[in-house]
């Protein structure tokens, strides 16, 4: 993620240049800028790489 340093003359201005910055992103663009938020909180706080176990029981159904 490329890091821009923008200065604005109010907080209504930020958040209009904000809205309009995220409405001009694809889904794809929005969704990897999430996953690199995640990613550097996680590197901040020391935590290593968490994925998502998948977790499946199997259950053996009577037969009728």
């Amino acid at each position: 993620m490329e890091r821009v340093i923008r200065s604005f003359g109010s907080h209504e201005a930020a958040a209009q240049a904000d809205r309009a910055e995220l409405a001009a992103m694809t889904s794809q663009q929005r969704l990897d800028r999430a996953l690199d938020l995640i990613a550097w909180y996680r590197e901040s706080r020391g935590e290593t790489e968490q994925g998502f176990a998948r977790v499946a029981r199997i259950v053996q159904l009577e037969q009728r």
